[in-house]
């Protein structure tokens, strides 16, 4: 199998992320020996809620999973009846309206997320725009479950101001569910937009086993949990992924925020010199349009060469992958974050030999 260096971010299809030693063993511990996963779960729970200031946490199998599980919670409020009766959602609140630029795909649509707890997913307005008035008469239908807004760079149209669109939803006794899958950064912040129910994915820039962080008002987090006696028990979390998210958990709260950005931006800053002068590049830093901490390597090359040389770094060896997604526009961009020195060489020497004339 060939070495691959991750320069498109917490991509899935690439292993997401990578553990540091510590969480690692912390892993392997827990693989070792036997848990009251119950108490297990209440720690990973405890330590969520007080690292974000939430009311209230708890972990389940996965982002994606929590947002099949999120909704089933806002459907059924954990009554035992109800929980048992989905995915048949007869007599509940069933409609989840999100604004149609949300209605992103990472690996399969999250309207199928929502359909999974046997609710119906209703867009509102189009996904280049999606104004108050059209989200408001969206939530207006007498069997509106709850509110379902996305913080990700997947998403289209201009950026929404969540914390309006919260304020409609509870100005009408509607909860709102907030993916923020990628947004472990941003936890505090998106807790204080209002919403009630925020989803973060532990395994991105937490770097934690695969697992879904679901924090917010204590009743509805209650109600996440309840779902295991229901549909959500082909969604549990391991004691393994518990064990894992405590420590790294424990690792971010130990971290010297301000000196690691201003590690990464060093790192990103030396890396742009060198591209910079690779021939028919043009090097600069993209922020992150979400508001992470950090910005990404942006290579504008002439569009005709951006999208081979893009390919040409998947095939060699180690096979290195960028974001490609503008590539037809003339622009690779690189997410250094995860990445050593020993792979960052390799891309810029790589690169120099793709370049080169002739």
């Amino acid at each position: 199998m060939a070495r691959l260096i991750n320069a498109r971010g917490t991509f899935t299809p690439l292993g997401v992320s990578r553990s540091s030693p510590g969480v690692a063993a912390a892993v392997a511990a827990a693989l070792g020996d036997f848990a009251l996963m119950a108490d297990l779960q209440a720690e990973a729970g405890r330590r969520l809620a007080q690292h974000a200031g939430a009311e209230a946490g708890t972990v389940v199998h996965c982002a994606a999973a929590a947002i099949t599980l999120t909704v089933a919670a806002v459907m059924t409020g954990g009554a035992p009846e109800r929980v048992a009766a989905l995915p048949d959602a007869r007599g509940m609140p069933h409609r989840v309206v999100l604004p149609a630029g949300h209605a992103v795909d990472y690996g399969h649509p999250i309207e199928q997320a929502v359909r999974l707890a046997g609710a119906r997913p209703v867009l509102a307005g189009t996904p280049e725009e999606c104004g108050m008035a059209a989200l408001e008469a969206a939530l207006a239908h007498p069997e509106t479950a709850a509110l379902l807004l996305v913080s990700s760079r997947l998403t289209s149209g201009p950026p929404m101001d969540i914390a309006a669109a919260v304020g409609l939803a509870h100005a009408r006794g509607l909860p709102v569910i907030l993916d923020g899958a990628a947004q472990d950064w941003r936890m505090v912040e998106l807790l204080g937009t209002g919403a009630d129910l925020l989803i973060v994915s532990a395994q991105k820039y937490l770097a934690a086993p695969t697992a879904g962080l679901v924090l917010g008002r204590a009743p509805l987090v209650a109600a996440v949990q309840a779902q295991e006696r229901g549909i959500g028990r082909g969604m549990k979390v391991s004691k393994e992924a518990l064990a894992g998210v405590i420590a790294a958990l424990a690792e971010r709260e130990a971290l010297d925020a301000q000196a690691w950005r201003a590690g990464q931006a060093a790192k990103l800053a030396a890396f742009l010199e060198r591209a910079a002068a690779l021939p028919g590049v043009i090097a600069d830093a993209e922020p992150d349009p979400t508001g992470l901490p950090f910005d990404r390597a942006r290579l504008r090359l002439d569009p005709s060469v951006a999208p081979g040389l893009a390919a040409a770094l998947r095939r060699g060896d180690p096979t290195i992958w960028t974001m490609d997604d503008r590539a037809s526009l003339g622009e690779i961009r690189l997410e250094l974050v995860p990445l050593r020195e020993d792979e960052l060489d390799l891309i810029l020497a790589r690169l120099g030999a793709l370049l080169a004339p002739g």
